[in-house]
Order: C-alpha cells, then structure tokens, then sequence
C-alpha cells in the first residue's frame, strides 16, 4: 500500500472487506490498528483507455455500462464502449439514471442485467451513477429490494465485480464503501454502508470532468471539501484518512475556483479530480458527520443537488462542532490556507467556516436552503429523519432533535 504524501501524489491499493460494524464504520481499533479499505486506483489524464483491460482482468464478459443520458451526450460513453470492444468484450448499456437515483431505477437496471445476463458492472458518470451501479450489484449477489439494505453491513453476500469511472470533481462514490438511493416512497435518501460496497477498480480521467456544467462543477468540489472537513472531525477518523483529508481540502481551496473561471485548464482539472479522490477514500475510511446526515435529507425531500446542500450547510456545522474538537480545526483551516498560527480551535474553525461561505459565493452556490425550496414547515420533517442516518453517527458532537432544528433553521 502506498499513502498519499503531499499534492503530487496519490495511489493507495485494495484492502479485503471486513463484516463487523465497527470495521465499516470505521471506528478505530482499540489497540491502534486501522483498516483502510480502497479499490485498485487507476489515475491520470488517459486513463479511460485502461477500462477494457481493468474489466477483462475482472472477468467480465458482458459488463453492464452504467450511466446517464449527459455522459452519453458527452461522448464518454462511445469512447468506453470503443475500449471495451477491443478488449473483446461485449457491453451492455443502461442509461436511465437520474440525479439523486431512486429506488425504482435501480430495480429496473438490475432487470436490465439480468435480461442480458451480464457480469462485471461499469459505472460511468457522476456519483449518481456510481451508486446506482453499486445498488445493482447489491441486488445481484444478494436478491430482494434495495431498499432492504439500508444501513450499516446489511449487504452480507459477495456481489459482482465493479468498476467506477467517475466523471465529476467531488462524490468519492468510485473509491467509497456509500451508496445512496432515493426512496420515493418516503421521499428520504437511504444510506446503504458496508466494506462490500468499495468497487474493485477506480479509474480516475480528469478529461471527463471538462464537460461538467459550471453548477455541477461547483456542487461536487463543495462535496469534496466537505468530505475532507467531515471525515477529518469524525470520531472516526486515523492517521491513513486524515492524510487524504487535509491534502484534499487544500486541493479544493486552491483549484475550485479556477475550473470555473478557465474550465479548459488541464492542470486545476487534475488536481480537482486528485481532491476527490483523496477525500472519497478518507470519508470511506473515516466516515462523515451531521453535514452530509442533513444534506440527504433535503436531497430525498426536494431532489436538490447534493453538493449545493452541502456547501449552504457546512459553514453552520463547522461552527456547531468547533464545541466539541476545536484542536481539528487548526489543521484543517491551515490546509485551506488560512494563517491561523497561535490560534485557539474555536477561532480557526470560525475562519474555516467564513472561507467556505466565500468559496461557496465565488462559484455560485446560494446562501440559503430557502433558495433551494426549504421551508420552515419542512424542517420538523428534515430534522426527524436527520436523526436516522447513518452518517450522524460519527458526528464529534452530539446532535439532538432540537440542535438539528436548530441547523436547518440558521442555514434556512
């Protein structure tokens, strides 16, 4: 295995799925051993072209592609299928997958892999995709609904091979042990979390995230950020996740803004899909807090873009958990680049807090949940099943019923 040291470099190989809950949730070991679980990491400008010779090495046959009407549009898909095809292989293509994923998607592309008795799973796209792709290969080795295995390790039988190719800056879903579906019965997001949901291969191009619309782009470098924040403050963070942690929230703080001001410059491309990558594979490891516990929640109820969420809500939540682990923040706010030498943790992550909030106005996020469609009538609700989600768990700070109302009404 080879750690992250520094902006330039980023490989870290596969580790064998565990099945106790402590283990997926990545709480640390008593005795001071960590896991660290990722998949085999493929990275760097090209990379696309090793996707038929990372599925052959899979065993695929028939892969099921995975993905979305804009990737198509995009081209990426041809330019996969075309990879795929010359390593004799032969793809099979659903491309029904919306944002924020439902339920019933993911039951009708698992008929879909069934119907064509397909074998590995290819997921290219953004984080919508990815877990789609990851809530078939679920029912695959497992039978019965999606929706039955929300939660921590409830996926407790091998599942196909997969492959992720992510094409945003920000989800982590290639190199995660998340999948997250909507369930439109009860309009909340579901958080389905285990070891075995860590795909066997990620494939990391920056030249996908070039056709990324500017809000999307935004979105997902907020969720990137707020990966690295989250699982650096968890309660379950450790030396392996924390190193990814701080790398990528320095990444994100230097080279969000320009993708969006020169979206065609290679080198902020890359160094934003480096950031996603190492905080996908520090929250996989560290898991996330009450940001991403209250995010899904207006996410299920309003079909809202993750990343937006996250970035109107994590200046709040940095300023409720600075309370409780004040001494993280220093390190993280240094890593954003902010001077805060001699300072006490409550004042840094305060600073922390403000640098967000500008990085978020700088790309166009708005300021309030009200401008996404939250209300004050719906907090009770969003508070309510706020409380269930799995990622609330390794909050550092204790979050009641109240407090959480409480968050949603300052971020409102």
């Amino acid at each position: 295995m080879t750690i992250t040291l520094g902006e330039g470099m980023a490989m870290v190989l596969t580790a064998a799925p565990v099945r106790d809950r402590r283990s997926a949730c990545g709480e640390q070991d008593p005795t001071g051993v960590v896991k660290f679980h990722a998949p085999e990491v493929v990275f760097g400008t090209g990379s696309l072209s090793e996707a038929g010779f990372a599925a052959a090495r899979l065993g695929a046959r028939r892969p099921l592609v995975v993905t979305d009407p804009g990737i198509i549009e995009a081209g990426w898909v041809d330019e996969l299928l075309g990879h795929l095809r010359e390593a004799g292989l032969s793809p099979v293509v659903w491309s029904r997958v919306t944002p924020n994923p439902r339920d019933h998607e993911v039951r009708a592309a698992f008929a879909h892999y069934l119907e064509w008795d397909c074998d590995v799973i290819i997921g290219i796209g953004g984080g919508s995709c990815a877990d789609a792709a990851k809530g078939v290969a679920v029912l695959s080795g497992n039978g019965g609904d999606i929706l039955d295995y929300r939660g921590v390790d409830q996926v407790t039988k091998p599942i196909p091979p997969l492959l992720i190719i992510p094409s945003t800056s920000g989800t982590g879903a290639d190199v995660s042990q998340f999948c997250i579906v909507t369930d439109t019965a009860r309009s909340v997001k579901v958080t389905i979390m285990g070891r075995a949901l860590v795909p066997d291969i990620s494939i990391t191009d920056p030249r996908l995230l070039v056709t990324m619309p500017d809000l999307l782009n935004a979105a997902t470098g907020l969720d990137a950020l707020t990966h690295g924040i989250e699982s650096f403050v968890s309660l379950a963070h450790n030396p392996l996740a924390d190193m990814h942690a701080l790398n990528a929230v320095g990444l994100v703080c230097r080279h969000l803004r320009a993708t969006i001001d020169t979206p065609l410059d290679a080198e902020h491309r890359r160094k934003m899909a480096q950031a996603s990558l190492q905080a996908g594979l520090a929250f996989s490891n560290a898991i996330l807090g009450a940001t991403h516990a209250m995010s899904h929640q207006v996410g299920g109820l309003l079909d809202a873009p993750h990343g937006v969420v996250n970035g109107v809500l994590l200046p709040h939540v940095i300023r409720y958990n600075a309370r409780a682990a004040p001494e993280r923040f220093i390190d993280l706010a240094a890593a954003a680049g902010i001077a805060v030498a001699g300072l006490p943790g409550v004042d840094a992550a305060e600073l922390l807090a403000d640098h967000v909030r500008r990085l978020a106005d700088d790309v166009g996020v708005p300021r309030g949940l009200r401008e996404l469609g939250v209300t004050a009538a719906d907090i009770p609700r969003l508070a309510d099943t706020t409380l269930d989600d799995a990622c609330l768990t390794t909050n550092p700070r204790t979050a009641t019923l109240h407090d959480v109302e409480k968050l949603f009404l300052e971020a409102l």
